[in-house]
């Protein structure tokens, strides 16, 4: 099973453009990867001011409660190196980020978003 690690741009992302990402990527045969500091981060924003980042970070955590993920936790207190360290060991796992850096620093696949629609690996 091909297996995907998802961090928060992503996500939000998604879920800001009404992709079902959960049900694209289990269609795919992918096993989802969150880690627990992503949760964390999303869970911050919720607490935001801005009623448009805070409503899509509070849709985002019921999506992430009520589907199947493996929740992971990284050694890192910093989420992006922790992505870029889990990738760099695990090189076929696939990177769903929208983060210039993390893209630059993993020779891994990635998942990005088409047309704002479609979920696409490259």
């Amino acid at each position: 099973m091909k297996k995907t690690i998802l961090d928060t741009s992503f996500i939000l992302t998604c879920v800001k453009q009404k992709i079902d990402f959960f049900e694209e990527l289990i269609f795919n045969g992918f096993q989802i990867l969150i880690p627990e500091q992503v949760i964390d981060e999303i869970k911050g924003i919720a607490k935001s001011e801005k009623i448009n980042e805070r409503k899509n970070a509070e849709f985002a955590l019921k999506l992430i409660k009520d589907s199947p993920y493996k929740k992971i936790s990284l050694d890192f207190k910093n989420v992006d190196k922790g992505i870029v360290k889990f990738a760099d060991e695990n090189s076929d796992i696939v990177v769903g980020t929208l983060d210039g850096e993390i893209k630059k620093k993993t020779k891994n696949q990635k998942l990005v978003i088409r047309g704002k629609r479609k979920i696409e690996v490259i």
